[in-house]
């Protein structure tokens, strides 16, 4: 019997990728190896995404475990001082924070706010300006609440979720202007809870009476 003579049998010693048959069919004889080297690249680049994405999302964690223990090292008397004179008092930064975490649900495109309310309370007016506000109990479980929500939506983002544009930028604009992200959002949270958390330390503990 007869092998036949097919061209990828006349010259072991040929890679099939660049034979002189292959180059014979209009093929670029090396579309394939660079189809693969593009996934790896693909790949590699998308490990590295997820690895600055987690880094930023932990950061964001961590920022608000400060805020957290804060809030747990003493009573709820010692959070109705300002932090300096003239400054916010502790209870309205906490709400302040809860606002402003609370205003990334629609932006990142997670749904309505929890509590709308507080953008009235907490951003849109400074301390003082309403005689009835929640309580720092009530303050510190929806902050907890929130933050649950939150890293629960986070878990859920694949990369390029990320990096798309949030809510309040336009395609036109995006397309301009592709820092306005998702995560630049997140980014801008986190140091915004980190700036307040070192306000809150200069907290000090109320001195009893005699």
């Amino acid at each position: 019997m007869t092998v036949p003579n097919w061209p990828w049998t006349a010259d072991r010693n040929n890679n099939l990728f660049n034979n002189k048959w292959l180059a014979g069919i209009k093929v670029p004889a090396n579309r394939y190896t660079h189809n693969i080297m593009t996934t790896n690249q693909n790949v590699n680049n998308n490990i590295q995404a997820q690895q600055i994405i987690k880094q930023v999302t932990s950061s964001w964690a961590a920022q608000s475990k400060v805020v957290t223990d804060l809030f747990n090292l003493y009573e709820d008397e010692h959070y109705l001082q300002a932090v300096a004179p003239e400054r916010n008092r502790g209870i309205y930064l906490l709400g302040h924070l809860i606002s402003a975490s609370d205003g990334m649900l629609p932006l990142l495109g997670f749904g309505e706010r929890l509590y709308p309310e507080f953008e009235q309370l907490f951003s849109l007016n400074p301390d003082g300006t309403f005689e009835k506000i929640p309580t720092v109990s009530e303050l510190k479980e929806k902050w907890a609440a929130l933050n649950n929500l939150l890293h629960d939506q986070f878990s859920k983002f694949r990369p390029e979720e990320w990096l798309d544009r949030h809510t309040k930028v336009s395609p036109e604009d995006f397309a301009v202007q592709p820092e306005r992200n998702k995560l630049g959002v997140l980014l801008g949270r986190t140091n915004h809870i980190s700036y307040h958390a070192g306000q809150l330390i200069f907290l000090k503990p109320i001195t009893q009476k005699a």
